[in-house]
């Protein structure tokens, strides 16, 4: 809709600029007569002319005053119809949405709305983390809008759709489109785009998730496979799959799991063991994993374990103990 008021305005323009150069170059008037003479005719107020017209002139005028007429009926139609259909407010309030989402930094961009989609946004919503969705289908666009979250209506496999989405500012990127070339393509532009950001997609074949990875995907899920994995896991331990199931993260109310920077530690803390930072006692949290600077993952790790730059640790405890942890660091 704004490129037909652009288009009308131009054409509006247009008419006034080829009055001036007719009225001037064909028939020798100034241009401040030129000028005159194609406003009254224009807006046909009826005022008397600046000098006699010929006979060429008159004719001049009266196509002009068709040429007006239809584009100044097309420029009110537009105009009409932006403000009739509630267009204003529409472009206004996706205008105000782009800005805020341009705003946004560390926040995680999910392509595709679908199912995996969907749950990927409400387990980040359960976190409170910010996140921007991609989605191309009006019945979709429809349902994100009615819950209320930033989106960018879009194909994901377009770069200006994921900077659209604040792609250089985002932290993490979920790519969940029904295609493996179409998130193949996603990772590849993403990673261009930002070599730092965590990068999860979604494959349907296992020939797939090498090629994910070579394109730039930290991780690679496939859904059905998880979930025969998960079926056949409540058939052969079905008392572990489910304490795993009531430490899982389920967000800030029941998480169960805590991952913290050592970063975000008080500084004094930097370089010293996991004892002496003696979580047990001060929170009632358990350090049950510790990830290296250079991405190892270690299981129950020493409480000699050095907390080197650049690491994380993973806690176990209660939501209040969490909650603790959240309080002191």
């Amino acid at each position: 809709m704004s490129s037909k008021i652009y288009k009308a305005a131009v054409l509006f323009l247009g008419a006034i600029i080829l009055g001036v150069i007719g009225y001037s170059s064909l028939f020798d008037f100034s241009f401040i007569d030129g000028l005159y003479m194609t406003i009254i005719t224009i807006t046909t107020v009826g005022f008397s002319e600046v000098n006699p017209l010929s006979d060429g002139a008159k004719l001049f005028t009266v196509f002009l005053i068709l040429t007006s007429i239809s584009i100044y009926g097309y420029l009110v139609a537009v105009v009409s119809e932006f403000f009739s259909n509630s267009n204003l407010m529409e472009e206004l309030k996706k205008n105000k949405m782009v800005k805020k989402i341009q705003q946004l930094e560390g926040h995680t961009i999910v392509c595709g709305y679908g199912r995996n989609g969907r749950q990927a946004v409400s387990k980040l919503q359960n976190f409170k983390k910010s996140c921007v969705i991609i989605e191309k289908s009006p019945e979709l666009l429809k349902e994100i809008e009615e819950e209320g979250f930033f989106y960018i209506e879009g194909d994901a496999t377009d770069d200006d759709s994921l900077l659209e989405a604040g792609v250089k500012n985002a932290e993490n990127l979920i790519t969940a489109l029904p295609s493996d070339a179409d998130n193949l393509y996603v990772v590849l532009s993403a990673r261009q785009l930002n070599s730092k950001m965590n990068i999860v997609s979604r494959a349907n074949n296992e020939s797939s998730q090498k090629k994910l990875k070579i394109a730039g995907a930290d991780n690679v899920i496939m859904p059905d496979k998880l979930g025969g994995d998960h079926m056949a896991s409540l058939v052969v331990t079905p008392d572990l799959v489910e304490f795993v199931n009531r430490i899982s993260l389920d967000g800030e109310s029941y998480a169960n799991l805590e991952e913290i920077s050592v970063e975000d530690l008080p500084s004094k803390y930097l370089n010293k063991s996991i004892r002496e930072l003696d979580l047990r006692r001060t929170t009632g949290c358990s350090v049950i994993g510790f990830i290296t600077g250079n991405g190892e993952y270690i299981i129950n790790p020493s409480s000699d374990m050095i907390l080197e730059p650049k690491s994380n640790l993973i806690l176990l405890g209660r939501p209040d103990q969490i909650a603790k942890i959240k309080t002191l660091f």
